[in-house]
């Protein structure tokens, strides 16, 4: 049996009777997600484009990769395109898959698709979610390091996405 207890936006909190491996029956509360594509912009000289964005969550601001929901039947490449070019101003020739990770796979069924975009082209920037409050910078890959390595990025889709491209060789 399901019940949706809550939906927001595209997001719905689920209470469902999961059958585990081992036969038992449990009540499960997860939240379903679309999905996300979350992107590691290049730009030719060797900087990442990232942005520094106040999450109303948490209160505070955040150093984050640009990344961005999955619409109604959207593709995560499609997306990702999409939100580049809305959150930092930038659209990409290039688009490597990276695969994807799971976040939250205690309580949410999302999955974020990781991306590189390389051989960038400034364009205009779309209008923000009107929740959003975004800053564009340019970092090299040893500065984004070192921010993480003080705290000063602790966001992990960010994390995750630059390790993987650095442990594909694409950093």
């Amino acid at each position: 049996m399901s019940k949706t207890i809550h939906r927001w936006k595209t997001i719905a909190l689920i209470e469902e009777d999961v059958r585990l491996p081992n036969g038992r029956t449990v009540a499960h509360t997860t939240i379903e997600h679309p999905g996300a594509a979350v992107i590691l912009p290049i730009t030719t000289d060797h900087k990442i484009v990232v942005i520094h964005q106040f999450r109303p969550s948490l209160k505070k601001w955040l150093l984050e990769l640009p990344a961005g929901t999955i619409e109604d039947n959207e593709a995560p490449l499609d997306c990702a395109a999409r939100e580049l070019e809305e959150e930092t101003g930038y659209s990409a020739q290039e688009w490597i898959e990276l695969g994807q990770v799971t976040p939250l796979a205690g309580f949410c069924d999302e999955i974020q698709y990781l991306y590189v975009a390389k051989q960038l082209s400034k364009t205009a920037r779309y209008a923000c979610d009107d929740d959003e409050v975004i800053e564009v910078l340019e970092l090299t890959i040893e500065e984004l390091e070192q921010k993480i390595i003080e705290g000063e990025i602790s966001d992990s889709k960010t994390i995750a996405c630059l390790s993987k491209a650095k442990l594909c060789g694409y950093l």
